[in-house]
């Protein structure tokens, strides 16, 4: 049967206070005896000295009377007054003093069949047989002294002195037994003393080792709990601090159903979850372990990629950029060939109203001749010019073209953040095939403006050689400038085709553009969460080393 280490300790303070009770009880007992055998032995004592002195009194007053008795006697006899002779007063002292010597013989007699000890038993016996004598002597004493009291009532004096010698005898071995009983009653007293002395040693032997029982007893009891309790407690404590340097792999011996059985039993399971828990969490930091350096390696490729892209980004912005510069200046050289284009319509209609004006005045027809050499001449320089304009227009829409790869690459890159770029990239590619398509026309209709215009300055040097043959070499020169005329404004209508289509072009540059800035903020603001990425992964990686650190602490 398990009791619980509160009812143990219970039962314990219970079964010692019973024994400190049952000491204060036996303690009071022995003091009780040890009080009445001393009231007894002081009472019985008192009584009997009470006796005895009343005894002596008696006796001694008996002595006085019976003198008084005499001297009256003797003084009648010399003729002196009629006295009372005491016999009377005598008598009543005789027999009080022998109604207290049978009382003194009766109770000594008790007495001594109650005695506390033997030696108080023999007191008492002894003073019993003293005062037996001493009653036996009293009777003498009386007979004696009825016969001088009848001497004394005859008034024979020589009867009267005759017997008081033998009287006095009688009187003093009467006060002897009386002094006798009296030193008996000393040695009984004396008795009495060493044995209330002893039952008091005794009581206090007894008391004494009662309380080194109970003592015994006690730290016996202690003992007992103490090995029921600490015991127990230190193993559990050593088991606890077992477990708290790490130690999971014991377990605590619990079998009983007290609160330290529970609380071994309670430290076990703990245990077990501790140590399932260490072994859990050790595979669980490292997992976290090899999961934040994934982290980590993934996010540092991931910041290198999109420096790359960053990167990228700035070049593709520094190449459109001039591109954009680039479509400036050919918007700018295309209006300045469009004005030497009109320029040169108007020229070629001012041919035609010479070649008209030839007809009437063929004597102006070198200086009219030379005037449109010349301005074929200028006109050939010009178609150079808007060829080599045509050349640099070609390059910037393959440059364009280009771009709009690299830009539609770039946005597919980018994912969901670059659809609106691929859709300008697509537009830009769009442009500049419109664009290649325009130069090539224009580039065809410039070279038959250079063979008409060699045509025209050949035709001229012949009007110039032939000024006879003028009129129809006139008429072929007013058709050729007609044809050039319409050519020039062919080629003017393709200009502003052209400067149309580099606007539109300039346009989906500043798009691109805007596109470009967006995707350069998208990278930096990746670029950031990806170093904060890095920054946590780094930190992740230091909590699972300190997290593997402190699940090595534990053994299971």
């Amino acid at each position: 049967m398990s009791i619980s280490i509160g009812k143990r300790i219970l039962l314990g303070f219970v079964a010692i206070t019973i024994v400190i009770v049952a000491l204060g009880f036996y303690a009071l007992g022995q003091i009780g005896v040890v009080r009445d055998t001393t009231d007894g032995i002081v009472t019985r004592d008192l009584t009997v000295a009470r006796q005895l002195d009343d005894l002596a009194n008696k006796a001694r007053d008996m002595g006085l009377q019976r003198r008084n008795a005499i001297i009256a006697l003797l003084m009648r006899a010399r003729g002196g007054p009629e006295r009372d002779d005491g016999s009377a007063s005598w008598r009543r002292s005789a027999a009080e003093a022998e109604a207290i010597l049978a009382e003194l013989v009766r109770a000594t007699d008790s007495y001594r069949a109650r005695s506390a000890s033997e030696e108080r038993s023999l007191a008492w016996r002894k003073v019993n047989g003293i005062a037996i004598e001493a009653v036996a002597e009293l009777r003498e004493l009386r007979s004696a002294s009825e016969a001088q009291f009848a001497a004394i009532a005859a008034k024979d004096v020589d009867g009267v002195e005759a017997r008081n010698e033998a009287l006095n005898r009688s009187q003093e071995l009467f006060l002897s037994d009386i002094e006798r009983t009296r030193s008996a009653l000393d040695e009984g007293i004396a008795a009495g003393q060493r044995s209330v002395a002893d039952l008091y040693e005794r009581s206090r032997l007894s008391i004494l080792l009662t309380l080194g029982a109970c003592i015994v007893l006690s730290i016996l009891i202690t003992l007992l709990i103490s090995r029921a309790v600490v015991r127990p407690l230190e193993a559990v404590m050593a088991f606890a601090e077992r477990v708290g340097e790490g130690d999971l792999s014991g377990t605590l011996e619990a079998r009983g159903k007290d609160e330290i059985g529970r609380l071994g039993r309670t430290l076990n399971r703990m245990v077990a979850g501790l140590a399932d828990l260490a072994r859990t969490n050790r595979a669980a930091t490292s997992d976290l372990n090899a999961a934040a350096a994934e982290i980590r390696a993934s996010a540092q490729e991931q910041a290198a990629s999109v420096e790359e892209q960053f990167a990228a980004v700035q070049e593709t912005a520094a190449t459109v950029d001039e591109i954009t510069h680039s479509g400036a200046q050919i918007g700018k050289r295309a209006g300045e060939v469009i004005a030497t284009a009109q320029s040169t319509a108007q020229t070629s209609r001012a041919g035609l109203r010479a070649v008209a004006d030839t007809a009437r005045a063929m004597d102006s027809i070198r200086e009219q001749a030379e005037a449109v050499a010349g301005n074929i001449v200028a006109l050939s320089e010009k178609t150079q010019a808007i060829g080599d304009i045509i050349t640099t227009v070609n390059d910037i829409s393959e440059r364009t073209h280009l771009l709009a790869l690299n830009a539609a690459i770039e946005a597919a890159a980018a994912g969901e953040s670059g659809r609106s770029f691929a859709v300008v990239a697509s537009e830009m590619k769009l442009l500049a095939d419109q664009a290649k398509a325009a130069t090539g026309q224009v580039r065809t209709i410039l070279g038959e403006i250079q063979r008409g215009i060699n045509t025209s300055v050949m035709l001229t040097e012949e009007a110039v050689k032939r000024a006879a043959a003028g009129k129809a070499r006139s008429d072929t020169t007013q058709r050729t400038i007609e044809e050039i005329t319409a050519r020039v404004e062919e080629s003017v209508q393709t200009f502003q085709q052209i400067v149309a289509s580099t606007n539109q072009q300039q346009l989906g540059i500043e798009q691109v553009m805007g596109a470009l800035q967006n995707i350069r903020q998208a990278s930096q603001q990746t670029a950031a969460g990806t170093r904060e990425v890095e920054a946590a992964s780094a930190n992740l990686t230091e909590l699972a080393q300190a997290l593997m650190t402190l699940a090595e602490r534990y053994r299971h």
